[in-house]
């Protein structure tokens, strides 16, 4: 018989150690604390089985054969712990009843009420209410994650064509929260291609697009393109300037930039202005730009090319005050290579008081344009025009949301070393799962009517 010790801070900790060392199946015998930290004894489920065994064998032999009356007191009944022993259930019946109590907690989302009202027994100051109510937490947190990866694991068998509707989302760089929602919520179909074809209707209706061009050029206003450095609003704002020169004149149109931090800056607007015919205006800060609009209100549109900076910059919110105070329509450049979690950010620090939509910018430059999608979706932007390359005017598109979502999915991650196996959705979704739990309900971005 081999019992081991482990030692850790917490009983989480202790947990782990054990079930790193012994597996899901060694049995507790004792859990103490010993000058602050966690001690657990276990035994290996093996040599649990071969002392049960032992007991018992020794229990039949006493029994059958009684000892003589003058030391039959002193052996009348086994020592304390073997009759502890003789009462544990065998190993089969024990592994029965753990399989029995997990089917039935599968399917359904654990109810623990950890509202510290009562008082805790045996605990007596407020330290160690607070460092176990932790630990149940934290316990909670790891029962909620693996009920929600078996659960998946058994969705997985049973309707594999959806694990392969997933594999294709997250290849095409859509987020597994976005991802695993239109899975569950997706009609029963074994077809894998009226699957795709639904999911795709979806994305597609949930994508807000301008319906022509004309709703930016012939409506007309003032227009800032906004947005990291190097994402592409110089160029694009010459591809818009050269659309409207070719509709309205050049006399109907403005520009004007406030980049006079990167060297050369206002140099490239100014060579794109003089081949169209456009004097470009420099301003430095609002009141350069209330003066600069107040002699531009004749024109028909006015174009702001921004400065770019990090969206963690602090001067960040400072032109987006300048902007909206104002009243400039803000188009933000989305660059189609960034991540999903990099877009969150950069829409977050741009947002202001409103983004009127936005650009998808170095479209032929990106492996996949799921996260880009994903973010437009999530914050419901709309979305004017593509930008995929560096010709002006020709390589600026109104945006199409069928050819977004077609592209989405035809240009999937192909490196095997992104690709997600089989094993590996489970833990992956289990992790979306308790993360929606927290949030408290459903993704209230996207729309399934």
């Amino acid at each position: 018989m081999n019992v081991k010790r482990f030692c850790a801070p917490s009983s989480r900790e202790a947990l782990h150690k054990l079930r790193d060392a012994m597996g899901p199946e060694a049995v507790i015998i004792s859990n103490r604390n010993v000058n602050g930290q966690v001690e657990i004894l276990a035994l290996d489920d093996n040599d649990m089985a071969e002392l049960n065994e032992s007991s018992d064998a020794e229990i039949e032999e006493e029994q059958s054969h009684p000892a003589p009356a003058r030391s039959r007191k002193a052996v009348a009944d086994p020592s304390p712990i073997l009759r502890a022993q003789a009462n544990f259930p065998s190993k089969k019946k024990l592994m029965n009843n753990v399989n029995a109590q997990q089917q039935k907690m599968i399917g359904r989302e654990p109810v623990f009420d950890l509202s510290p009202d009562q008082p805790l027994a045996g605990v007596h100051d407020a330290g160690g209410a607070a460092q176990l109510m932790s630990e149940l937490r934290a316990m909670r947190g790891m029962m909620e994650e693996q009920l929600a990866e078996i659960s998946w694991g058994n969705a997985q068998r049973k309707e594999p064509h959806k694990a392969q509707l997933l594999r294709e989302m997250l290849g095409a760089g859509f987020s597994p929260s976005l991802s695993r929602y239109l899975i569950e919520h997706m009609p029963k179909t074994a077809d894998i291609k009226h699957g795709l074809t639904w999911i795709k209707a979806i994305l597609a209706k949930n994508l807000n697009t301008i319906t022509c061009d004309s709703d930016m050029l012939e409506n007309g206003g003032v227009f800032a393109l906004v947005g990291p450095t190097g994402v592409g609003k110089t160029t694009t704002t010459a591809k818009l300037a050269a659309r409207c020169v070719m509709r309205h004149g050049a006399n109907k149109l403005a520009l004007i930039t406030t980049d006079g931090y990167r060297i050369g800056g206002y140099e490239q607007l100014r060579i794109y202005g003089k081949i169209l015919g456009v004097m470009v205006h420099a301003v430095k800060d609002e009141a350069d730009l209330r003066i600069a609009l107040s002699e531009l209100k004749n024109k028909h549109t006015v174009l702001i090319d921004t400065v770019g900076m990090s969206q963690r910059d602090r001067l960040v919110s400072e032109q987006v005050a300048m902007l909206s105070g104002a009243n400039v329509n803000k188009l933000l450049c989305v660059n189609a290579t960034s991540t999903g979690e990099t877009l969150n950010e950069v829409i977050h620090s741009y947002q202001g008081s409103g983004l009127s939509g936005c650009i998808l910018t170095k479209l032929d430059e990106a492996a996949h344009i799921g996260a880009a999608l994903d973010a437009v979706i999530r914050h419901k932007l709309t979305m004017y025009y593509l930008a995929n390359g560096q010709r002006v005017p020709e390589d600026l598109h109104v945006a199409n949301k069928q050819y977004l979502v077609e592209h989405a999915f035809k240009f999937k991650r192909d490196s095997a070393a992104f690709h997600f196996q089989d094993d590996e959705l489970p833990m992956l979704m289990s992790g979306v799962a308790l993360q929606k739990r927290q949030l408290n309900g459903q993704p209230s971005e996207v729309s399934l009517g």
